[in-house]
């Protein structure tokens, strides 16, 4: 019973890898946990299910792109501060800009970004109809083709095709000391032209771009500089988020504080880490660029994962891991911070108020029961 929840439905074209029957085998704990630990109204048999993308039907995908397509038609609620915003799905962009520095290499990389999805979710729902939940992009099922897969091909059940061909040197991966830590370019970097997406406009930035754009018009990046959504997505980045690297990131790492450094990226020695691969897998402008990635709608789908991931890793211990946090306050302990703790206040700025990291840690019961989720 309790495997047949994370493997109905499952698309045949995707055998479980080693990832996925992780999950099997680790989804008896969550039962055993809350047995201890009982959380109200959520349960197994309760929570939400978050699907992967190639496993909703055609109408599932069509449904949630065409609710992306209507957050970027809602009001902005950011553009007293940020004139570049010119719809809800904008704000999320702003937000993400506004606390880069907080939220990446510190104590709240992983929690807040699950904040972050969870709102995103609730908008979707609440502000455009749509009647499913965030699904996550399993980067294992496309890591080898990702151009010709579910999510990329362009057609109207993806997420958008790739981007025209277009000229650049690659991406060198920050700190990386040796010139052959560049991730080579691949055959788009231009304007994406199929699928949902290919009529977007991208307004905010960019900031730290990884193609030549036109400038924005404020320092911040928050001026209004309207462009086409443009991609090169990347199957040298994608390399580094086969199931092996996921699985071993999972298994090898018994403390929070080596599980999100993998996963980061150890750039100093070359290793990019899953984020980093998901990230330049679609690379491109903004989903290349550190600060406004979240104006790619494909961003949502990658940090679901990086969420399943860190779901599956405290799954392992839920006792200890759903209570552990790691890092300073600051990215890289740069200004130098004291050490996170579960205390410490995490927010979405206009969108969703300031809650406590530790109401944040488990996805049942978390965020005082609002967060009820599993994922298939």
């Amino acid at each position: 019973m309790l495997a047949g929840l994370v493997t109905a439905q499952k698309n045949p074209a995707y055998p479980p890898n080693e990832v996925d029957k992780l999950v099997t085998d680790s989804l008896p704990k969550i039962k055993e946990w809350l047995a201890k630990n009982p959380q109200g109204n959520c349960t197994l048999e309760t929570a939400v299910r978050r699907k992967e993308w190639s496993d909703l039907t055609l109408a599932q995908r069509k449904e949630y792109t065409n609710a992306v397509l209507c957050l970027m038609s809602k009001p902005s609620l950011t553009q007293n501060v940020a004139p570049g915003a010119r719809s809800r799905f904008d704000d999320y962009i702003v937000i993400h800009v506004q606390q880069t520095s907080r939220n990446h290499g510190s104590t709240f990389f992983l929690p807040w970004h699950r904040y972050y999805m969870w709102q995103y979710e609730q908008d979707l729902r609440n502000l455009c109809g749509y009647t499913g939940y965030q699904p996550y992009w399993d980067w294992a099922r496309y890591a080898k083709d990702p151009i010709n897969s579910p999510l990329f091909d362009g057609s109207e059940g993806s997420m958008g095709g790739n981007g025209a061909k277009a000229t650049y040197n690659g991406i060198m991966m920050p700190g990386a000391p040796r010139p052959y830590d560049r991730i080579p370019p691949a055959d788009g970097g231009g304007c994406v032209t199929t699928g949902p997406f290919k009529n977007m406009s991208v307004n905010i930035g960019p900031i730290a771009p990884v193609l030549t754009v036109t400038r924005n018009p404020r320092a911040d990046g928050l001026g209004y500089n309207p462009r086409c959504l443009r991609r090169d997505i990347n199957k040298n980045a994608a390399a580094v988020t086969t199931a092996n690297y996921t699985y071993d990131l999972i298994t090898n790492n018994h403390n929070a504080h080596w599980f999100q450094v993998v996963m980061e990226g150890q750039f100093p020695q070359g290793k990019w880490g899953v984020h980093t691969g998901g990230h330049y897998t679609v690379g491109g402008d903004p989903g290349g660029d550190f600060y406004t990635s979240p104006g790619d709608p494909a961003f949502y789908l990658h940090h679901t994962q990086i969420d399943r991931v860190w779901w599956i890793w405290q799954m392992q211990d839920l006792a200890k891991r759903t209570v552990e946090v790691s890092h300073t306050r600051t990215m890289m302990n740069f200004p130098p911070s004291a050490n996170g703790t579960l205390d410490d206040l995490s927010g979405l700025g206009v969108l969703a108020p300031d809650v406590k990291v530790r109401d944040l840690m488990s996805t049942m019961g978390g965020l005082g029961g609002k967060f009820c989720y599993i994922y298939e």
